[in-house]
C-alpha cells in the first residue's frame, strides 16, 4: 500500500524536481497531486517518464486523506497552507524559509540529523534547510564527529537557479543581450549577473550580513551543533545550476588530511573527487543532475591550529532542495507512517 503525496508549487523549478525525484527513487505512491496557484490550474507537469499530472488549485485543495506534502511555493504562501495541510493530518516537508527556525519544527538533513524527524508530531511540519546549508553540513558532519568543529568560514558561489526560474531567465536574456549588443536589463538581481558576480543574496541585515549568510549560520547551528561558529559570505554567480562553496574549518582536535579524506569517502551522501591535477576536482557543470555532495581540493590550512580547507559542490535543485525533501519523506514512510 502506497502513500498519497501532494507537491505544492509543482510548476516551479524545485516542484518539478520534486516530482522527478519521487519518480526516480520509486517512492511508494498510490497517488501524486500537483498543486500551485490559481493561475497555473490546468497546466500539465510530468511525473516520471509516462505520467502527466494536471495542476490543481492549492487555495481550494482539501488535504484530508493526504499523507505527505512536499512544499515549495514561497515562504508567504507556505505560511498559510503548510499549517492548513498539517491540520488535516498531512505531514508537510516544507522547503521554504518560513518554518526553519521555529523551535517546534525540526530542521533536517537526513545524513546529519535524521532522528530529529521524530519531532514532526509537534506541528506536523518538517523544514528543509537552505540549499547552501544542506550541502555544507553533509560534508561537515562526518568531520565534526571525528575532530569536533570550532569554527567554519565559508564563501559560496551560488547559481541563479537558487533565485528560481526568473533568475535563470535573467542570466540567459542578459547573456544574449550582451552578444547581440542589446541593452542589459536587470529585474531579479540587483546588478547585472551575466559575466559578473554579485556579493548579495537576500536582504541586508543590521550587522551588514545578508539574510542568506545569516541562514547558513543559524541553520548550521540548529542542524549540526549550537556551539559551532559560522561566518559566511554568499555570492551569486553566472551559473545556471549548482552551488559551490570554499569551506575553511577549524577543529578542536588535531586533524589529519589523509584521515579526513578517508572519512569523507565513507560518509553517506558525499563523493570525494580530489586529485592534484588538471580536472581533478568537480565544478557545477559536472554536478548538475547528480545527487551527491562533491568534495574536492581537500588540504591542510597551515595558518591556524587544526585547520582544513575544501571545495564543495552540489546540485542545489536536487540535494539542495528536492532530494533532501524526498529523503525526509522516505524516513517518514519507513519509520513513522508505515502502512
Amino acid at each position: 500500500m502506497g502513500y498519497r503525496v501532494a507537491v505544492i508549487g509543482a510548476t516551479g523549478n524545485v516542484g518539478r524536481e520534486m516530482l522527478q525525484t519521487l519518480a526516480d527513487r520509486q517512492f511508494p505512491v498510490d497517488e501524486v497531486v500537483a498543486l500551485a496557484s490559481e493561475r497555473s490550474v490546468g497546466k500539465e507537469v510530468s511525473f516520471g517518464e509516462d505520467q502527466v499530472l494536471k495542476v490543481k488549485d492549492l487555495a481550494t485543495y482539501d488535504f484530508k486523506g493526504c499523507d505527505i506534502a512536499l512544499s515549495s511555493p514561497g515562504a508567504k504562501v507556505s505560511a498559510v497552507h503548510s499549517p492548513r495541510a498539517a491540520a488535516a493530518g498531512c505531514v508537510v516537508v516544507d522547503n521554504t524559509s518560513h518554518f526553519r527556525m521555529d523551535p517546534d519544527v525540526p530542521l533536517v538533513v537526513p545524513e546529519v540529523n535524521a532522528k530529529a524527524i521524530a519531532g514532526y508530531t509537534k506541528r506536523g511540519i518538517i523544514a528543509n534547510p537552505n540549499c547552501s546549508t544542506i550541502q555544507m553540513v553533509v560534508a561537515l558532519k562526518p568531520l565534526h564527529d571525528r575532530f569536533k568543529i570550532k569554527r567554519v568560514v565559508v564563501a559560496t558561489y551560488q547559481s541563479v537557479s537558487g533565485a528560481g526560474k526568473e533568475g535563470m531567465d535573467e542570466l540567459f536574456e542578459q547573456t544574449r543581450a550582451i552578444y547581440v549588443n542589446d541593452p542589459v536589463k536587470k529585474q531579479k538581481f540587483t546588478k547585472q549577473i551575466a559575466f559578473n558576480v554579485i556579493p548579495h543574496i537576500d536582504v541586508f541585515m543590521e550587522d551588514g550580513a545578508t539574510k542568506e549568510e545569516w541562514k547558513m549560520t543559524a541553520e548550521t547551528r540548529k542542524i549540526l551543533d549550537p556551539d559551532v561558529a559560522v561566518h559566511a559570505t554568499c555570492v551569486r554567480v553566472p551559473v545556471f545550476i549548482g552551488h559551490s562553496e570554499a569551506v575553511n574549518v577549524e577543529f578542536e582536535k588535531p586533524v589529519d588530511e589523509d584521515e579526513a579524506r578517508e572519512i569523507l569517502r565513507k560518509a553517506p551522501g558525499v563523493s570525494v573527487i580530489d586529485y592534484r591535477a588538471n580536472e581533478g576536482y568537480v565544478t557545477p557543470v559536472e554536478c548538475a543532475g547528480e545527487d551527491a555532495v562533491y568534495v574536492s581540493r581537500l588540504r591542510r590550512d597551515p595558518t591556524i591550529r587544526n585547520g582544513l580547507s575544501f571545495w564543495c559542490v552540489s546540485d542545489n535543485l536536487r540535494k539542495g532542495a528536492a532530494l533532501n525533501a524526498v529523503q525526509i519523506a522516505e524516513v517518514l514512510a519507513q519509520d513513522y507512517l508505515q502502512k
